[in-house]
């Protein structure tokens, strides 16, 4: 089985500024805005040339920069249940608010990976 970076992910306190710079000097294009009312939580799926997907996300109390996951996608529900049960999921699996069918399991190093469809 060979797995795919789908997205990686970043905190950010200007949600919108964050989004417009990556579009106007990266050539990046943006998805819908997502908003979860009941935490505060917005993000937007940035697509690039190539296929990777960048996820901007805002919600108030977190820290900028890259301290959130790196998402790995493999293809099917089954493949995400069967792995999250192998390595021990510490969220999920389930479906997100956003349309992703994820599990959160964490590296040796205590990094959050999400394992998704």
């Amino acid at each position: 089985m060979t797995a795919s970076i789908e997205h990686v992910a970043l905190w950010t306190d200007d949600l919108e500024g964050l989004r417009a710079w990556y579009e106007l000097w990266l050539g990046a294009l943006a998805g819908e805005r997502y908003e979860n009312a009941a935490t505060g939580f917005a993000s937007y799926f940035l697509s690039f040339t190539g296929g990777a997907r960048l996820e901007l996300m805002a919600m108030p109390g977190q820290e900028r920069g890259l301290r959130a996951h790196v998402a790995f996608s493999l293809g099917s529900r089954e493949r995400v249940d069967e792995l999250a049960a192998a390595i021990g999921a510490v969220e999920g699996p389930r479906t997100t608010g956003d349309g992703y069918y994820e599990a959160v399991v964490l590296d040796p190093d205590g990094n959050r990976v999400e394992l998704i469809v």
